[in-house]
């Protein structure tokens, strides 16, 4: 089992929020939420799908995404 930390970029624009992974947005790591927890839920959804698929691939991960081979909790407040 391995850990993928990523930096979230998350802005309000107009009455929907838009979230992204700029290590992974050329990869379509990009959604969007009618809340700030919605769009970050789903930003962890597709996170998933796109770090699978560059696994499958056998591409890189990119260098600013942390790796860790061990599970990792993490808090955001």
């Amino acid at each position: 089992m391995k850990s993928f930390v990523f930096k979230v970029v998350i802005e309000p624009d107009e009455d929907v929020w838009h979230a992204r992974i700029p290590e992974l947005e050329s990869r379509g790591a990009a959604t969007w939420g009618h809340t700030r927890d919605e769009a970050l839920r789903n930003l962890q959804e597709v996170a998933r799908v796109v770090i699978e698929e560059l696994l499958d691939d056998g591409e890189p991960i990119p260098a600013g995404v942390k790796v860790y081979d061990e599970p990792v909790l993490s808090v955001t407040l």
